[in-house]
C-alpha cells in the first residue's frame, strides 16, 4: 500500500449539511460510521477496478484523516495531536449492491474501492477546505469542509470511544452533494485545497484479473 498502511478505514455517512439537504434527509444526531477493509486501498494513479457484480458504481470525494498515534478515549480538544495529516479519498461504492443488500459492507468493500492520496499533508486546516470531485475534467461535487456536520476532531474523539485507532488508520469524513456514476474509461479526480489532487482511472475487472483463490473449489 505504500504510504497508506491502515489496519482499518472508518467511514462516515451523511456528514455534509448540503448533502443531507440534497437527499432531503434529517441532520443526523450522531455520526453514522461504517468500515472499509484495508484491501480496498489504492493510491494516486492506481486503477479503480469496476467489479463484475455491479452495474452502478459511484464516486464519493472525501477528506481523509490519517492517524499518527494510538488513540483511545481521546478528548475532542486533544484530537489534533493524534493526527499525522490529511489526504484526499474516494469512497467508491457499488450503489446497486448497496440497495440490494440493505446495508453497506459489500458495496463499499471491493478491492480498489478506497483510493487515497496523493500524499499525507500535515499543515492543512481541516475546518475550511474547498473539496471538489471531477469526472473526465467535469466538476461533479464542490463544497467546503466547513459544511461538515461533525468536524474532524469530533470524529476522532467519537470513534476513539468505540474502537482503538492505530497509527496509519484512516477516517474518511463523508462526501458532499453530487455523487454519481462512473464507468470504465473514466478518470476521477478528487481535489482538496492545500492537500492536492487524487487521480484514478476506472478499468473493467476482467476475468484474468481475478485472484487464483476465486478459481479454487471450496472443499
Amino acid at each position: 500500500m505504500g504510504v497508506f498502511q491502515p489496519t482499518k478505514i472508518i467511514a462516515i455517512g451523511l456528514n455534509y449539511i448540503d448533502h443531507a439537504k440534497e437527499l432531503n434527509m434529517p441532520i443526523p444526531e450522531y455520526p453514522i460510521i461504517f468500515m472499509k477493509p484495508p484491501t480496498s486501498v489504492i493510491e494516486n494513479g492506481d486503477p479503480i477496478l469496476y467489479p463484475m457484480q455491479s452495474k452502478e458504481v459511484h464516486y464519493e470525494g472525501e477528506l481523509a484523516i490519517v492517524m499518527k498515534e494510538r488513540a483511545r478515549f481521546v478528548k475532542q480538544e486533544d484530537a489534533r495531536r493524534f493526527i499525522a495529516g490529511y489526504a484526499c479519498a474516494n469512497d467508491v461504492t457499488a450503489r446497486d449492491l448497496q440497495r440490494i443488500d440493505g446495508q453497506w459492507t459489500r458495496a463499499k468493500s471491493f478491492d480498489t474501492f478506497c483510493p487515497l492520496g496523493p500524499g499525507i499533508v500535515s499543515a492543512a486546516d481541516p475546518a475550511n477546505l474547498t473539496i471538489e470531485t471531477r469526472v473526465n475534467s467535469v466538476t461533479k461535487q464542490r463544497s467546503n469542509t466547513s459544511n461538515m456536520i461533525f468536524n474532524v476532531f469530533y470524529l476522532v474523539s467519537y470513534i476513539s470511544e468505540v474502537m482503538t485507532l492505530l497509527p496509519g488508520d484512516v477516517i474518511i469524513t463523508g462526501t458532499p452533494p453530487g455523487v454519481g456514476p462512473i464507468v470504465p474509461g473514466d478518470e476521477v479526480e478528487v481535489e482538496i485545497e492545500g492537500i492536492g489532487i487524487l487521480r484514478n482511472r476506472v478499468e473493467a475487472l476482467r476475468e484474468v484479473q481475478r485472484s487464483p483463490l476465486r478459481q479454487k473449489r471450496i472443499r
